[in-house]
């Protein structure tokens, strides 16, 4: 059995397809704004990074050679006509760090190209030029600035960064933490009034060693972990990273030029892949220009194996600073405004392409934030801080755990669109079907009975979930109506409410809280949404938009055409 997730600032592990996403913050009575660094995913330059987590969000340790799970292809396209007129413009050009330009070519069968150890572009001249066997380019020069180099890239714990402003660490958490920063820092856009850096795509392994302590319990160390819950794990080493192999984003295109790349990997360390994937776990996130719509097109395809049976893959749209969800450092992204519910949107179209079977879930939207059980927001105490996550699951062979005879996996009541409360042992009015699970935060004090607790180990501090599922309940507010909606072979443009959604979910003491994550794809686990309190009171969107794009897939493919937008 393969499994593949997805993340779009949602959190999804299953299958996964094509989508383009908006998120819109409202400003005034009329209009809308984009939150998000690139609006509409239009900017013909790269901004995507790669952090691999253990099942704690951590690092715990490196593979040997690989450096630290945290990567970044940042690149940007210039093209002039002969006219010396642009085609398409350089973002950030004259800050670029460039060791060499290479020479131009009118052979059609010649790419110069060199790389170097430092940053490198290669150009592409006046001419028809081709690249894979496709016509990239007839009359025009392309140039190709990388801004993040091998070098980059390879930084491990201990290693000393090359500029100044950044710690290194011998702990592989902390470095990761700061080698983030930096990567950052290379791709990052300055734009008014903040600056932006990166699509985040976000791969976790499942696996967890109960015989260990690398994970802590609702937030605390412990000298021994006693739990009756079952994880998956082969032995001593179950909790490694993945190896990572990128592909550097170059030219591709036939008649119109755009850049493409990819990531991808294993965890099965003693994997080749260079003949085929096998029976061995994989995933791969490529990514390409829509040339009829502008946006990018990300492509995910996630398989598990037998030692791996439970991975997880993500696009996120994380806060440009602060915590994101599920992550207790600060962090980079490209969320430079945070919204907050009622007033904003996401506008998103999605392919599915492979679903992963009922083991697998699949995340329209996810969204993740954190704030404290009084209300206050997270402030990187692990021991108060909680993780909030909610998630719309439309794979429709995802039952609902939520039943009249099971309300432990209930949210204590239901908000209806006319704000009506219905509690959960109301049989006759509670729709039932709209939930697939409610877990409470291990560290609630008041919790209200019969109540079940999050997987206290699979975040580094305390987690809340809300799981949904397509049903009328929420379709007043553009999300799937039904079972299949949205699902293989059924692409759709969604236009989703979700400041609106969140306004009627229940969470533990909620009060008027941000969100920093929305992702959208597949995952098996948890996931963030949108909300609002009991009191109706408008949540603030930061802690939501952190991780504002994941997507998982599980033993699936597909591709991800995304645009978010905020006002």
């Amino acid at each position: 059995m393969g499994f593949s997730c997805l993340v779009l600032v949602f959190v999804v592990q299953q299958l996964f397809g094509q989508s383009s996403a908006y998120l819109l913050i409202h400003g005034e009575p009329t209009n809308y704004v984009s939150a998000v660094g690139d609006p509409g995913m239009t900017n013909p330059n790269v901004r995507v990074a790669l952090e691999a987590w253990n099942f704690c969000n951590e690092v715990g340790f490196e593979v040997p050679n690989v450096g630290s799970p945290r990567w970044a292809d940042c690149t940007d396209l210039y093209c002039s006509s002969d006219s010396g007129t642009s085609s398409l413009s350089l973002f950030s050009y004259s800050t670029l760090l460039i060791s060499q330009v290479i020479g131009t070519t009118n052979n059609p069968a010649t790419l110069c190209k060199r790389i170097c150890n430092g940053r490198y572009s290669y150009q592409l001249g006046v001419g028809n030029v081709y690249l894979g066997g496709g016509l990239v380019n007839n009359g025009s020069q392309c140039r190709v600035l990388h801004k993040v180099n091998e070098t980059d890239n390879r930084l491990g714990a201990g290693d000393k960064f090359p500029i100044m402003g950044f710690e290194s660490y011998a702990d592989p958490d902390l470095f990761a933490k700061e080698k983030e920063l930096y990567l950052g820092s290379l791709c990052e856009v300055q734009e008014s009034p903040n600056p932006w850096q990166f699509w985040m795509i976000m791969v976790k392994n499942g696996n967890f060693d109960k015989n260990t302590t690398l994970c802590p319990e609702n937030g605390k160390k412990i000298s021994k972990i006693v739990t009756d819950r079952n994880f998956p794990c082969f032995g001593e080493g179950c909790m490694n990273q993945p190896v990572v192999y990128h592909k550097y984003s170059m030219l591709g295109g036939n008649q119109k030029v755009y850049l493409t790349g990819e990531f991808n990997g294993t965890y099965d360390l003693d994997a080749n892949l260079g003949e085929n994937v096998g029976n061995n776990s994989f995933f791969s996130v490529s990514w390409r220009k829509n040339t009829s719509t502008g946006s990018w097109i990300f492509s995910h395809r996630l398989t598990t194996s037998t030692k791996y049976p439970w991975l997880m893959l993500y696009l996120r749209a994380d806060a440009t600073e602060g915590f994101n969800g599920g992550y207790h450092y600060n962090g980079r992204g490209m969320l430079k405004k945070l919204p907050e519910s009622p007033n904003f949107m996401v506008r998103l179209t999605l392919d599915i392409k492979l679903g992963g079977g009922p083991n697998s879930q699949f995340y329209l939207l996810d969204i993740g934030s954190c704030w404290k059980n009084n209300g206050e927001p997270c402030d990187g105490d692990v021991l108060t801080d909680v993780t909030r996550y909610s998630e719309m699951i439309i794979n429709p062979e995802t039952t609902s755990w939520c039943r009249p005879d099971n309300l432990v996996s209930c949210p204590p009541y239901h908000i209806s669109p006319t704000g009506e409360i219905i509690y959960r042992n109301e049989t006759d009015q509670f729709p039932y079907s709209a939930y697939h699970l409610y877990c409470s935060p291990g560290n609630g004090k008041y919790l209200e009975k019969p109540y079940d607790i999050c997987d206290p180990y699979s975040n580094p501090q305390s987690q809340e979930l809300v799981q949904i599922l397509p049903h009328p309940e929420w379709a007043v507010h553009g999300y799937p109506e039904k079972k299949g909606d949205g699902w293989i072979g059924d692409r759709r443009t969604w236009e989703l409410d979700v400041g609106a959604l969140s306004s009627r979910l229940y969470f533990y003491q909620f009060s008027g809280k941000s969100f920093r994550s929305m992702p959208g794809g597949e995952a098996s686990h948890n996931c963030t949404s949108v909300a609002r309190n009991s009191n109706n009171q408008a949540l603030d969107i930061r802690k939501l938009i952190d991780k504002a794009l994941e997507k998982r897939l599980r033993e699936g493919e597909g591709h991800l055409d995304v645009t978010v937008l905020a006002g």
